[in-house]
């Protein structure tokens, strides 16, 4: 009987069109992975995958407002222009009496004097609260997981996020992961550099040494193994 508890899900027979679905994107997850294996992927341990406290405070600042994020707005003691919204993929949200705003690109508190400014003109020192309420994040605050983890996705960096922290957001990986051979690939001001993860290593085996810090716009591809 197949061991199933490491990644904590079960899977059943594939269907024809399941197995043609996974052949398309095997496909592109080996386009993807062209570049790492033709120019070679640096492996563990290299310091610049693993953050400094310097690095994780330059990219754990305020958060910055950004298209599908939940907005909650509280204009003390007026329900009426009180709401929750979401942010358009303009970058714009509606509100009563001032219409329509810029909110993509702001900060909550930014955002918040902003909305205080426009409603002056309609009422007397408004004190406005802007809480993001559900957000999305820009790209460059994500953490992407691609291929074949359980639940492929795009993730909100948090600060000292680990490679096993973004792994057990996505439920592990499939059973068909070839997770030794994932490859991370970061962009930073001088490039775009690809490293070798050993996330089979990491999660099946315990072995620590597997484990990096990410930083914010990391992508994390986990190709298919091949038999």
């Amino acid at each position: 009987m197949k061991d199933t508890h490491r990644t904590g899900v079960t899977h059943p027979r594939r269907s024809s069109c399941s197995h043609k679905r996974r052949h398309s994107l095997a496909i592109g997850i080996a386009v993807l992975l062209a570049g790492p294996v033709l120019a070679g992927c640096e492996r563990l341990p290299e310091p610049p995958l693993y953050a400094t406290p310097a690095q994780v405070s330059d990219v754990a600042g305020e958060y910055t407002i950004a298209p599908g994020d939940e907005l909650q707005i509280f204009v003390w003691q007026d329900r009426d222009l009180s709401l929750t919204v979401r942010v358009r993929p303009d970058g714009r949200i509606s509100m009563p009496l001032i219409d329509e705003i810029d909110a993509a690109g702001k900060t909550p508190p930014t955002l918040a004097e902003d909305i205080k400014r426009r409603l002056s003109a309609y009422v007397q020192n408004p004190v406005v609260t802007v809480i993001v309420a559900d957000y999305e994040g820009p790209l460059d605050q994500q953490i992407r997981v691609i291929g074949e983890a359980t639940k492929p996705q795009s993730l909100t960096f948090q600060p000292n996020m680990t490679l096993l922290d973004a792994l057990i957001a996505v439920e592990g990986l499939t059973e068909f992961a070839d997770g030794n051979a994932a490859v991370l690939v970061r962009k930073s001001d001088t490039g775009t550099k690809r490293y070798r993860v050993r996330l089979t290593d990491l999660l099946q085996d315990g072995d620590v040494s597997a484990n990096a810090m990410l930083l914010p716009g990391d992508v994390l591809i986990v190709p298919e193994t091949t038999f």
